[in-house]
């Protein structure tokens, strides 16, 4: 295991300010945007107008050192631990416990709807048990995994394609989907099925997100290189789950080939699908979803909203190859491509990694550790979490590590005041005041900060990457936003409880008045029968009166 000084967990950009200035980052910010107004790109027969979103930075690109080498594998470790709660939602209950033995691809999990997604055994071996592992976010947290003993002979389940898939109603593929464990790759772990089958009108447009705008990661351009034709079904997959009327693949402008390969392998396709390949300018954060959608068509989604309300739906390119494994080949979600980079690693690449995969087990796979590392990351440098050890493992939505050194972490200041400069209100792809939330969070105002559009905040850190107070700005959004969600949580089970303490008096009104109705039935009853009593009473009398007076 390998020891990392303590860092904080929210990284607001400072990986990249050593050497330049804020000078030259508003000058970089400047080249981001020099491209004047709308611009047309044809693109397989599509005419397409790109647009600009406000904000944004260009960074230098350090993508070209894990590119240089083929895709590998990092192999399979002695032990995997598969976390049951990689997704957002409730973890499913087990299948299996300890010495059940288990092959590769057999559910872990099972799943009562939507958003308990399935985790399958990225190996053969034997279940050891439920155990904790560190997670990366929030610090010092832990995971619950459920520990693998691999035996090595990496044996399958039997594979379960869903055959004729473009044949079946749009409900069987979501929940194909569903069952082979996907989430979104692109780091949210959103449940497919839950995104695909949510309670909106129709979609007319599935865009594929290839904008890797993190300036280290380099997954999904390799896995656009070497599986262009997996991205290309699972578009046509995702399409027909939701009967989208076409497919917008974008990709960065510096991907060298990659749009090339990409429509390569749409002509070897067949169907009446409009499927479309854009390239869009490379800027920070060019990948975020509402940042991606602007561009492509001008639009701006509403922000209560989502972009299914507007008729779009966005997924990553790697849900789409996940999307056509499961399918297609009927291979559930078991491992993805991470980039395993910077200075601090020897061999600097892009592995397929196993779901419960430790991070430390990867770095030996890229050569292990260079001299003087002190600072790894789960992500980009942008808007990754630092890790304090190497013993955190790999969920489905884990696509890079990243190692540095102390010649990257230029030492961060003590923070200054704000000086209201403006700098961060350029830069913020999600027009916000930066400046107004922070002096909101530092007096924690909360509520006001809330009013203020906070949980619009996409935490790209572009802000306190310009900031010349050197204000941890992102730190303050992420701690924010935390305190938010434990004010609501609060609120709800206050609600709840009130909920359930008002249907309690009413059950217990209910049960009381049902008690006097049922007393006061009782007493009209026996009052009818007294006087049926009395009636019967009399007849007698008169019966005995008329035989004394006979006799």
């Amino acid at each position: 295991m390998h020891r990392l000084r303590v860092v904080p967990a929210a990284l607001p950009g400072r990986l990249h300010r050593s050497g330049r200035t804020a000078a030259g980052l508003r000058a970089a910010q400047a080249r981001a945007h020099s491209h004047p107004g709308p611009r047309r790109v044809s693109q397989a027969s599509a005419d397409f107008r790109l647009h600009d979103f406000h904000g944004g930075l260009a960074l230098d690109g350090h993508k070209a050192v894990s590119l240089e080498v083929p895709l590998a594998s990092a192999g399979l470790p002695e032990r995997v631990y598969v976390p049951i709660g990689q997704h957002q939602g409730e973890a499913g209950d087990l299948l299996l416990g300890p010495g059940d033995q288990v092959l590769a691809g057999q559910a872990l999990t099972s799943s009562a709807d939507d958003f308990e997604v399935p985790a399958h055994a990225p190996c053969s071996g034997t279940v050891v048990g439920l155990c904790e592992r560190p997670a990366s976010h929030p610090p010092g947290s832990r995971r619950r995994c459920i520990e693998i003993l691999n035996d090595g002979r990496d044996e399958w389940v039997a594979p379960t394609p869903l055959k004729h898939w473009a044949e079946c109603p749009s409900g069987k593929i979501v929940d194909h989907l569903h069952a082979m464990g996907l989430v979104g790759l692109g780091g949210a772990m959103f449940p497919t099925a839950a995104k695909l089958r949510g309670p909106w009108g129709a979609i007319h447009t599935l865009i594929l997100n290839g904008a890797e705008c993190e300036p280290w990661i380099s997954c999904d351009e390799m896995l656009m290189r070497t599986r262009p034709e997996a991205v290309i079904r699972g578009g046509q997959v995702l399409a027909a789950a939701v009967a989208a009327e076409r497919v917008i693949i974008a990709v960065e402008d510096d991907m060298d080939g990659i749009a090339d390969a990409l429509k390569k392998a749409l002509a070897q396709q067949h169907g009446s699908l409009e499927m479309v390949i854009v390239e869009v300018p490379s800027v920070y954060p060019q990948g975020g979803e509402r940042q991606l959608i602007e561009t492509l068509t001008g639009l701006q989604v509403p922000g209560d909203g989502l972009p299914q309300d507007i008729g779009l739906l966005c997924h990553n390119v790697a849900t789409a190859a996940a999307a056509s494994d499961a399918v297609v080949h009927g291979r559930p979600l078991t491992e993805r491509i991470v980039t395993v980079t910077g200075p601090g690693i020897q061999r600097p690449c892009n592995l397929r990694a196993a779901v419960g995969t430790p991070v430390a087990h990867l770095v030996a796979a890229a050569g292990g550790y260079r001299d003087g590392v002190q600072r790894l990351v789960l992500g980009g440098p942008m808007s990754g979490t630092a890790l304090s050890s190497d013993e955190v493992v790999l969920t489905k939505g884990s696509h890079c590590v990243l190692a540095l050194t102390d010649q990257e972490l230029a030492p961060r200041p003590e923070p200054m005041p704000c000086i209201n400069c403006g700098d961060c209100v350029a830069v913020c792809p999600a027009s916000l005041m930066p400046q107004l939330l922070f002096r909101a969070l530092a007096a924690d105002r909360h509520e006001q900060a809330r009013d203020l559009s906070l949980l619009e905040c996409i935490e790209c850190g572009c802000c306190a990457q310009v900031c010349p107070s050197q204000i941890p700005l992102v730190d303050y959004y992420r701690h924010g936003k935390a305190r938010l969600g434990l004010k609501d949580l609060d609120q709800r089970r206050a609600a709840l409880a009130k909920r359930r303490y008002e249907a309690r008096e009413q059950r217990l009104a209910q049960q009381q008045a049902d008690r006097e109705a049922r007393r006061r039935a009782r007493a009209e009853r026996l009052q009818k029968a007294g006087g049926a009593r009395d009636e019967i009473q009399a007849a007698i009398e008169r019966a005995k009166a008329k035989k004394r007076s006979g006799d």
